[in-house]
């Protein structure tokens, strides 16, 4: 991880981001767990169900920090850059889903 780099935009930390999830089974796993959690806020917001927004929390962070840990072989960004792993995340979903990234 590049802890000596202080990202001051989401555009230059996105490189770093993507290097770290070079791993395509770490990708999915983001994919997966980003949708997942997706999922679970909009029937939360449907339901009423809050508790499961906390469920989509949990879920999306262990499929995410498994991809890191057994795939990557790396910590996750989130732990040095939260809100730019944040955003991250869900720029790098986007273009899995429109096929600007491989899935």
């Amino acid at each position: 991880m590049d802890e000596s780099k202080n990202y001051r935009t989401l555009s230059e930390f996105y490189p770093f981001y993507l290097g770290e999830h070079s791993n395509r089974t770490s990708r999915r796993l983001h994919f997966v767990g980003t949708t997942f959690a997706l999922t679970l806020f909009i029937i939360a917001a449907a339901t009423q169900m809050w508790w499961l927004i906390a469920l989509g929390f949990v879920q999306v962070y262990a499929l995410a920090w498994t991809g890191h840990f057994f795939f990557e072989h790396n910590k996750p960004a989130t732990f040095e850059y939260p809100w730019f792993s944040f955003l991250a995340d869900w720029r790098m979903w986007w273009e899995i889903l429109t096929g600007k990234l491989r899935f």
